[in-house]
């Protein structure tokens, strides 16, 4: 009997063969539920994707009128501490979205179109977003620091560019990232311009952060408990904003809070890497001095 399709096997009845040929039939109409769509259809991890997209252009449309055209116009209010909460927001849900495409498209099927659409939606929501908050942090500041300002913004959006690009040209071991992640690096960034230090400092720690992004410092990716970690992360974050925009008791405290622990939580990998090499160089020379 020549079996042909693994329900008709269920239905008859009958044992598999003995080549298991049922089982590479099931195998094989599971590939062909994976494998990835034409380039005329979306899946549904790309609707996540495009919603990516859709946060960054917002949050730039937010940045813009809450916080420079008020600026420009010299009709600074307290609305401005709202769009810039609102604009940061917006990146944290693009950061939502991202994460929430890539476990998708792992468990269902993704179109042809997704790692592009991918790269395309990290660079508005993670470079030219943060970049730009970084420039019009620069304007409203005053003083020279808007040509400086506009200068290390470009050095965030090359960042985030060259390190989209060597993601899709290069190979990394499985569960790692060679260099920090995008949506990690734009959210630094703006915790640093939040947490409002001297103009230097800040400068000198988003040109680290621009360095970390195309470094092979390893960072790992958001699996599992790391996931759900994550997105507790994103929304205790939102939950910071939200308290600072409205001007409630501690709101202050809060982001501050927030955007010194994003800051720290960037600064782990690098670190760690620093502590590893630091114990090899102990452990060479104490053989050196065992010999």
């Amino acid at each position: 009997m020549t079996v042909t399709d693994p329900e008709t096997l269920q239905e008859s009845g009958e044992p598999e063969d003995s080549d298991g040929t049922a089982r590479r039939l099931r195998w094989a109409r599971d590939r062909e539920m994976r494998a990835p769509r034409s380039p005329q259809h979306l899946s549904t991890a790309d609707m996540f994707t495009l919603g990516n997209a859709v946060c960054g252009f917002l949050a730039i449309y937010c940045t813009t009128t809450g916080v420079l055209i008020p600026h420009l116009t010299g009709e600074a209010t307290s609305g401005d501490r709202r769009s810039a909460a609102t604009a940061v927001t917006l990146i944290l849900v693009g950061s939502m979205f991202d994460l929430f495409d890539g476990l998708v498209a792992r468990k269902l099927r993704s179109s042809a179109l997704g790692a592009e659409l991918d790269n395309l939606a990290d660079l508005i929501s993670f470079g030219i977003a943060p970049a730009y908050f970084v420039v019009v942090w620069g304007m409203v500041t005053g003083g020279a620091h808007q040509r400086i300002s506009a200068g290390i913004a470009i050095m965030v959006l090359l960042a985030v560019v060259l390190r989209l690009a060597r993601f899709s040209c290069t190979t990394m071991r499985p569960g790692v990232f060679q260099g920090m992640p995008c949506p990690m690096g734009a959210l630094t960034v703006i915790s640093i311009v939040l947490l409002n230090p001297p103009f230097i400092p800040a400068v000198l720690g988003i040109v680290a952060v621009a360095a970390l992004m195309v470094s092979r410092v390893e960072y790992p990716k958001p699996h599992g408990v790391l996931a759900t970690a994550t997105l507790c992360w994103i929304v205790v974050s939102m939950g910071c904003l939200a308290a600072w925009a409205m001007g409630l008791p501690g709101g202050h405290t809060l982001l501050q809070i927030g955007a010194s622990l994003q800051v720290a939580l960037a600064l782990m990998a690098p670190l760690m890497v620093i502590r590893r090499k630091v114990g090899d160089v102990r452990a060479r020379r104490a053989e050196s001095r065992a010999s």
